[in-house]
């Protein structure tokens, strides 16, 4: 995973636009949560929940996975995120999707993070973002065993 390229995708300057970061190196989460807890708001958050996605060794349907790869629609992504940013409670939401990569069983493949000022509203969110970029972001391809 060294030397690839992730999309992240961060509110920039903390204003209602969404933009690209190309960040070189693996997803972190760690980097993800700094950047919320620096937001100049940040004393209104109440809770920070994260989301970390795996390739795991089956398929919903039982078959055996020995990896997957994901491509991202980036401009449905932006502006998903920029209109669940704007549900009441909400602060901050990052995400990085490991795309147009093969990832083997046990990788990470999307990191999502959601800020917010009580559980109601950040699990709310968090849940609905996440469903909305698997259903109609992010399409993936499992190889089988």
């Amino acid at each position: 995973m060294i030397s690839i390229c992730w999309p992240l995708f961060l509110n920039a300057g903390y204003q209602n636009s969404v933009k690209y970061y190309a960040i070189r190196g693996v997803m972190d989460i760690l980097r993800m949560l700094d950047k919320v807890k620096h937001h100049p708001e940040y004393d209104r958050v109440g809770m920070i929940l994260c989301h970390n996605g795996i390739v795991r060794s089956t398929s919903r349907d039982g078959r055996k996975v020995s990896g997957l790869r994901v491509s991202v629609d980036h401009e449905k992504l932006a502006q998903i995120i920029s209109e669940q940013k704007k549900k009441p409670g909400i602060l901050d939401i990052q995400v990085e999707i490991a795309e147009d990569k093969d990832l083997r069983v046990g990788d990470d493949v999307m990191l999502l993070v959601v800020a917010g000022d009580i559980r109601e509203n950040v699990i709310a969110v968090l849940t609905e973002t996440l469903n909305i970029i698997k259903s109609t972001v992010t399409s993936k391809t499992e190889y089988y065993l």
